[in-house]
């Protein structure tokens, strides 16, 4: 049984679909609401338009308001974009046709973070973070000095499982840390705005593994540029609400079945042995099985409605349905982050119900 400490997910992530309407005539700002009733105030807000060839947009609340980073892009932050306010149910959009233009169908990935950013010197250089331990997730801000061996504190107080670090004042790209891409993942590196597979390097992470205070950094200017300001998105495993992982295809339509613990809200997976798409699932754009709506975290491209790379959501965790190698090559190997709608078993020993 997989009792959590989390029995209202909805409290620390929710996904949230909207219809833009900017131009419409009913104003140019729009207040996206939660439908959970539950009050959620969001600290990391994804973007990303359905059915349009539109960027992803990222916001959190360390940068703040309208600094915009770009998940399929190496551009750095830009100023003055569609996101104008964190609210305690949702967050407020202004008149951009990227995030809220008229009539086109968007969806939104909301994790809570700890609200605003206290300073934290737990590493050599000193960090802004925004930490929720209870949900194991951190935002935090520092700026690079481009030496080797250099730390920098997370805030989580446990060692985390992933992180995506990304340059604000430099156009590099995503670098992401995932412990499951290897038996020595320090070693190793994957890029979020592409389709790459893992790669060896010792200049992002020193070669050196994440503690529960502090993860390293090299030399390399992606995530050490000296000077530049940067920002990561740590995340460690909570039972019951989220898990990073890793798991082996089988090439088989009654594919390989991943156990996480809960009901998934959200899986992003990215075939790790080999260049594949970085592919996003959740359970508002399929509410019921098999879920086959996907996005891809390094194109800004629209939606994909095909039956291809589909999968279940599970009451205790997810299973491949398709053989295409976005997810279910056999013998690839494929890294997952996955989020819950609800724990398999809640505290009070309540298991919940399949899809």
């Amino acid at each position: 049984m997989a009792y959590t400490t989390i029995d209202n997910p909805e409290l620390y992530f929710q996904t949230k679909i909207y219809t833009g309407n900017a131009g419409d005539g009913s104003g140019t700002t729009q207040s996206v609401t939660f439908d959970s009733s539950e009050d959620m105030q969001p600290d990391f807000v994804w973007l990303k338009e359905r059915a349009g060839g539109a960027d992803h947009r990222v916001f959190d609340s360390v940068r703040g308001t309208q600094k915009v980073l770009r998940t399929n892009a190496t551009s750095a932050e830009g100023s003055g974009d569609a996101l104008t306010a964190f609210n305690s149910n949702g967050f407020t959009l202004n008149d951009s046709q990227n995030a809220n233009e008229n009539g086109m169908t968007m969806v939104s990935w909301n994790w809570k973070a700890g609200g605003s950013a206290s300073s934290n010197s737990n590493g050599s250089i000193t960090s802004s973070v925004s930490a929720n331990t209870t949900a194991g997730f951190s935002i935090v801000a520092y700026t690079g000095n481009e030496t080797a061996g250099a730390t920098v504190g997370h805030g989580l107080g446990a060692v985390p499982q992933t992180y995506w670090v990304k340059s604000r004042s430099v156009g590099d790209g995503w670098r992401v840390y995932h412990d499951k891409v290897s038996s020595d993942p320090e070693t190793d590196y994957l890029v979020l705005n592409n389709t790459n597979a893992v790669a060896d390097s010792h200049g992002y992470w020193n070669d050196t593994a994440p503690t529960s205070n502090v993860f390293s950094l090299g030399a390399a200017g992606e995530v050490n540029t000296n000077g530049s300001t940067n920002i990561a998105y740590c995340f460690t495993e909570i039972k019951g609400f989220s898990k990073f992982g890793k798991y082996t295809g089988n090439g088989n339509a009654d594919g390989t079945f991943v156990y996480t613990g809960f009901k998934p809200a959200l899986v992003i997976r990215k075939r790790s042995s080999g260049t594949e798409s970085w592919q996003v699932h959740d359970n508002k754009r399929d509410t019921f099985n098999v879920v086959y709506h996907r996005l891809l975290a390094e194109d800004s491209g629209s939606e994909y409605t095909s039956a291809s790379n589909q999968l279940d959501f599970l009451s205790n965790g997810f299973k491949m349905r398709a053989t295409q190698d976005g997810g279910n090559a056999s013998g690839s190997t494929y890294i997952y982050m996955a989020f819950a709608e609800s724990p398999f078993v809640n505290s009070n020993g309540v298991p919940n119900n399949a899809r």
